[in-house]
């Protein structure tokens, strides 16, 4: 037996490592999202500060790691043979969970995966040991859980996300009150005292709070206490002093600093509360290990060890430092989640991430019904001032596509947001309480978008959605965490031997599956087919560059009817399917097309506003094409999903001459679009009484073999459907077609003259 935990403390260990990369790869962003999001320092500045802030805060996690030890459970109840088997449980279910949110792009708490894990591991090995007693019940699970600290560090976490939501909402309006979203301009006033406040409340919090979970506490506890105030003043004197002197040499404003030096110490903070969650366990592990061997390999000896204080172990919080600053650089999946949380914040409009649903609407409703019934309350004239404030200054409007390369929100937020999780998340450490970095910077995040007025009417419904689906995912991590450890624990316990190699394997296997589903997805490059905003200002700019739309439309959609007469023919329920998906993909490459005009037109040169109106009917034209594309493969996978009889062979013939004559005319249109040979057009469009004949054709035989030979009322209803929904499929592109040549026409010949206007002109010029 005591090979087996050997090998579980080595499997403990690589785990904890693997642990340390998911769960980086999921926290990393919480101090890294405002500096990103406000693009005011480099990518390189802002991982090196925050590299320096998780290596020195390291070294505060030490008085953390008590949490794992005796935190959740009572460890003398418990024999060291059961005490490795929770840890082994834990650490299995705890990677797993994190690495699949971090694969879906959810933040999710690593602090409440590791406690839920804890938790639930001890609570099915309580159950196993009271199963296993003649003389105990189930009301004697008491004994075995620290009740009382583990409701404490539960409660905590879950009044940390109203707190930190509601602190940031407050700071983050009364900050914009203050300095206007036209801040340049206040902030040469009053921006050093800002300065002073904001580095005060970090520095004050997280570096002085914040050692007072470390060891080194008590060789400045006489310097400290007793001096708070007068240690706040002369800090708030010395930095007010350094802002000024600041802006004075560099000509910038402070909040550069702010922002640096509070992306520096929410990264300290992050790694003092969050390195537990990753090596408590493991440090566990180890010193009760360490116990085993001392006391003769005793496997039935009680783990009342675990009780005392234990000193810390510099070397591996050297190596966990390393580890975690290591993974900052290298993840990529700490950019999948980054996404999340940025376009949830962004104070522009952005592609969103999240449906509405009946929660968010209801949730947007009755916020707009109490913000009219204290409308009705305040006087307009304050109302007004307030108003002036959140004003917005006019900019060019950005497409969805532009507004992800521009800063999501501006330094005044970027500065609020570091500022108050910064301070909440280095109280809740000098309280010794593991509370969760990532609720805490998240509804930060949420509270001050809230108070900017990011969430707007255009976007309100949306964002609202996707911070419900994220707590959602909260309360997901904890009973998935619980359940899931339970589980694992059970199974260990049922046979370790057996059981741990095989769970380790299945653990690695999701490990690599996870990892090579996020590689592929994020290397793949965009689909060359796919649908691309326009950008020019001009008719003749706009009519070239939809042609590539044009070209990719008309190619997939000949691939989508092909696939959808296939699939009739050979009764394929699985390409049928798959062409489903490619239409809706379609479809939503033309809605997003759809949602740009807007920007497009809003960006257009006054002399090019015909481009518009073409733009607008060339949209319209491409949905007709989509739907009639969606009707076909829906009622195609829909007739052979419901197992209906098989279209007949004159039926499946006469849909592929329609098939094959279809395919020449939309190649013929996509080689014009291709080349930019558009007097190619009209030829095609000479040829669209032959094809539109030949459809109505095959209608007047449906008919008639309906009244004689047909017996089938639901092959031919699919059978019209088809062949009419062909016909309009036809129109659709045909009027398209002709709007473009059209177009084409009339934008060629003023483009001719006024080239000729400035040939003339510039030879006039040079005559004088």
């Amino acid at each position: 037996m005591e090979n087996i935990y050997l090998f579980m403390l080595i499997a403990i260990t690589v785990l904890a490592v693997a642990d340390i990369v998911v769960g980086v790869s999921n926290d990393a962003i919480n101090f890294l999202n405002s500096a990103i999001g406000s693009k005011v320092l480099s990518m390189r500045t802002i991982m090196i500060v925050a590299s320096l802030g998780i290596f020195i805060g390291a070294v505060f996690s030490s008085g953390m790691m008590e949490v794992a030890r005796k935190g959740i459970f009572v460890p003398a109840q418990f024999e060291f043979g059961e005490i490795m088997l929770i840890f082994m449980a834990v650490m299995i279910t705890d990677i797993l969970l994190l690495d699949f949110f971090n694969t879906l792009g959810l933040p999710t708490s690593t602090t409440v995966s590791i406690v839920f894990n804890l938790l639930g591991a001890a609570v099915v090995m309580s159950l196993i040991k009271i199963g296993a007693s003649d003389t105990q019940t189930f009301s004697d699970i008491g004994s075995y859980i620290n009740t009382k600290k583990a409701s404490e560090i539960i409660f905590g976490i879950l009044l940390s996300v109203l707190i930190a939501f509601t602190v940031g909402a407050i700071v983050q309006w009364v900050s914009r009150l203050i300095f206007t979203f036209n801040y340049e301009k206040k902030i040469q006033n009053f921006g050093i005292f800002f300065g002073g406040v904001a580095l005060t409340a970090i520095t004050y919090f997280i570096f002085l709070k914040g050692l007072k979970g470390t060891p080194y506490y008590k060789e400045l506890k006489g310097a400290l206490e007793g001096n708070e105030i007068f240690i706040i003043i002369g800090s708030f004197v010395f930095w007010t002093l350094f802002s000024f002197v600041f802006e004075k040499l560099t000509k910038k404003t402070v909040l550069l600093v702010v922002i640096a030096v509070g992306t520096f110490g929410l990264a300290l903070a992050f790694s003092g509360n969050d390195l537990v969650n990753f090596i408590g366990v493991p440090m566990a592990a180890y010193h009760s290990y360490e116990a085993w061997i001392a006391s003769g390999m005793d496997t039935t000896m009680s783990m009342a060890v675990l009780d005392k204080k234990v000193p810390a172990e510099p070397l591996l919080l050297f190596i966990a430092g390393g580890i975690m600053v290591a993974t900052l650089w290298l993840s990529k999946k700490a950019k999948t989640v980054a996404e999340t949380e940025l376009s949830l914040s962004r104070q522009g409009d952005t592609h969103e991430k999240f449906e509405p649903n009946a929660l968010s609407r209801a949730v947007v409703k009755g916020s707009s019904a109490l913000s009219t019934y204290f409308g009705a309350i305040f006087p307009k004239s304050i109302q007004n001032s307030i108003n002036n404030s959140f004003t917005k200054p006019d900019t060019v409007a950005l497409t969805k596509d532009q507004s992800v390369d521009a800063p999501a929100f501006d330094m005044i937020r970027a500065s609020v947001n570091l500022m108050v999780a910064g301070v909440l998340i280095a109280i809740a450490t000098s309280m010794k309480l593991p509370l969760s970095t990532t609720y805490v910077t998240f509804m930060v995040a949420m509270g001050t978008s809230l108070a900017d007025r990011a969430w707007g009417r255009e976007s309100a419904v949306y964002r609202v959605a996707g911070v419900l689906n994220v707590i959602a995912g909260w309360f997901g991590t904890a009973l998935g965490a619980f359940i899931a450890a339970g589980i694992v624990v059970f199974l260990i316990n049922w046979n370790p031997q057996v059981m741990t190699p095989i769970l380790l394997l299945i653990t690695a296997f999701l490990l690599y599956r996870n990892y090579k589903s996020h590689k592929d997805k994020s290397t793949k490059a965009n689909d060359e087919d796919s649908l691309k905003e326009t950008g020019s200002r001009s008719v003749q700019g706009v009519i070239h560059e939809s042609a590539d739309n044009i070209a990719n439309v008309v190619k997939r959609g000949n691939k989508i009817y092909t696939n959808a007469v296939k699939g009739l023919a050979k009764q394929d329920l699985t390409l049928l399917k798959k062409n489903k998906k490619q239409v809706a993909k379609l479809s939503e490459e033309v809605d997003s097309l759809r949602d740009n005009i807007f920007y497009f037109i809003k960006n257009l040169d006054e002399t090019s506003l015909r481009a518009s109106s073409f733009y607008i009917n060339i949209l319209g034209y491409l949905e007709d094409i989509v739907q009639s594309l969606e009707y076909i493969s829906k009622v195609s996978h829909k007739h052979i999903n419901n197992n209906h009889k098989k279209l007949k062979f004159s039926q499946i013939k006469e849909l592929k001459e329609i098939d094959d004559a279809l395919e020449t005319l939309l190649n013929d249109t996509k080689e014009a679009f291709n080349s930019r040979s558009f007097e190619q057009i009209g030829l095609v469009i000479n040829r669209k009484k032959e094809v539109f004949d030949l459809v109505t054709d095959k209608i007047v035989k449906q008919v008639a073999r309906t009244r004689t030979e047909e017996s089938s009322p639901k092959n031919t209803t699919l059978y019209f459907g088809l062949l009419l929904e062909t016909k309009d499929l036809l129109t659709a592109t045909m009027n398209l077609l002709e709007e473009y040549y059209n177009s084409h026409d009339a934008s060629v010949e003023p483009a001719t003259i006024n080239v000729v206007d400035e040939i003339t002109e510039n030879g006039e010029n040079s005559n004088e």
